[in-house]
């Protein structure tokens, strides 16, 4: 299996609108704990290493890549 690195997600806006409102009125640090369990039920789900450890590696690259 190779990392899908294209538009996957149905209807990507409301699935952005879920994400935001699954946070609405959590205090930030609620917020990033919720995002971090996202992250590991999702990647249970993936399962397989060598795409999470892809995945990781774009995700850390993208976010050198955009600070200031």
């Amino acid at each position: 299996m190779t990392l899908n690195r294209s538009p996957n997600i149905p209807e990507p806006d409301g699935f952005y609108e879920e994400l935001i409102n699954a946070q609405r009125d959590l205090s930030d640090e609620q917020a990033d704990l919720l995002l971090a369990k996202l992250v590991l039920i999702l990647a249970n789900h993936v399962g397989d290493r060598a795409v999470l450890t892809e995945a990781l590696e774009l995700a850390r690259s993208n976010t050198l890549s955009s600070e200031p």
